[in-house]
């Protein structure tokens, strides 16, 4: 029997909102027809390859305090591909939320199916972040020919070599007290893979942002288009973004990425737009013509409008946040070359 299945759920409370992102399949019930056990192993990307496939649901999301008391109840659909953005803003017992329990009722109606309880991730007004990028900054991994593409989707990720370096510095700051997130431009059907070598190395409780390939030959959504199978800055700075629309402006932010793509100049151009120096639109008019930033018209509006509401957000709270960029290095080079115009922010950057 197949039923509702949490792919990814990630619950953020500030004192302002509570933020939930989350994503639904349909899958099969594997203690339906046995009661045998497994043995857990390490999985492997091409054991998700059914989450390429898309369906539309509808949520419950029951609040309750520390007692496990019922607080309150809403309800959410999803979009086509089972996504959920949820806001939720001047709540009446905001304080009070501990828990979330999370139910699918669209599918078998009269049927409340539990998909799973969390408690969100609590940042307070000292927002203190981590974002790291995965591919080639965490773990060495390959996807140059198809070999090496194949042994991506059929190997857990523990098969490649683990940056060591990259690793400790990203605990470092987990134990300072800053919140992890992951970012990463591998498939949507990576998580569970991703997420098994990150509590193997010891880094839990991290957000993981991965590009949905679904939205990529939708003919209606637009979000991503074709090209994105190999762009990755209106991928990856979008993200960014929606990390900052969750948490809120951070006071300190460290972002780590590598030289290999397009890291240094989405991470670059992300520190300016967190300094408020520049005028959103010259920022955007100046990464529009690289490679990387390569945007549909509908891409650039959408894209455009979150510029202007992170401007929004950083005015409002007056907010000059700390930030660090780590950079790994893609050979032996002792210097970054960027582009001159995009040169802000370079004192904030540390090749390693």
């Amino acid at each position: 029997m197949k039923r509702a299945h949490l792919v990814n759920f990630l619950a953020i409370k500030t004192q302002e909102e509570l933020a939930i992102r989350a994503s639904l399949t349909m899958k099969e019930n594997i203690f339906s027809k046995t009661t045998a056990l497994y043995k857990f192993s390490p999985s492997f990307p091409i054991q998700a390859y059914k989450l390429l496939k898309a369906y539309a649901f509808k949520i419950k999301i029951d609040v309750r305090d520390e007692k496990h008391e019922f607080l309150f109840e809403r309800e959410f659909e999803s979009d086509s591909f089972g996504c959920f953005n949820i806001k939720m803003k001047r709540l009446a017992d905001h304080d009070k939320i501990h828990i979330i329990e999370v139910y699918e009722i669209a599918k078998y109606p009269g049927l409340d199916i539990l998909l799973g309880t969390y408690i969100p991730l609590k940042i307070g007004e000292d927002k203190k972040l981590v974002i790291c990028d995965f591919d080639k900054t965490l773990v060495d991994t390959k996807y140059s020919t198809p070999e090496e593409v194949y042994k991506s989707l059929t190997s857990p990720i523990e098969k490649f070599p683990t940056i060591e370096k990259s690793v400790k510095i990203i605990k470092k700051y987990i134990d300072e007290g800053y919140h992890p997130f992951i970012l990463s431009a591998s498939p949507h059907f990576y998580e569970a893979a991703m997420r098994d070598w990150l509590y193997a190395n010891n880094i839990y409780s991290a957000g993981i942002f991965l590009k949905d390939y679904r939205k990529i030959f939708s003919i209606t959504e637009g979000d991503l288009t074709p090209k994105d199978l190999k762009v990755q800055g209106i991928y990856k700075l979008g993200h960014l973004l929606d990390i900052i629309y969750m948490t809120g402006v951070p006071k300190e932010i460290v972002l780590m990425g590598d030289n290999f793509e397009s890291d240094p100049l989405i991470y670059l151009t992300f520190y300016e737009l967190l300094k408020g120096r520049t005028e959103a639109r010259e920022i955007w008019n100046r990464l529009k013509n690289y490679e990387a930033f390569k945007l549909s018209n509908k891409q650039n509006s959408l894209l455009l409008n979150k510029i202007y509401q992170l401007k929004d957000m950083i005015k409002r709270n007056q907010a000059n946040p700390e930030i660090k960029i780590y950079i790994r290095k893609k050979a032996e080079e002792k210097t970054l070359h960027v582009p001159e115009q995009f040169s802000f922010g370079s004192e904030a950057l540390e090749l390693y």
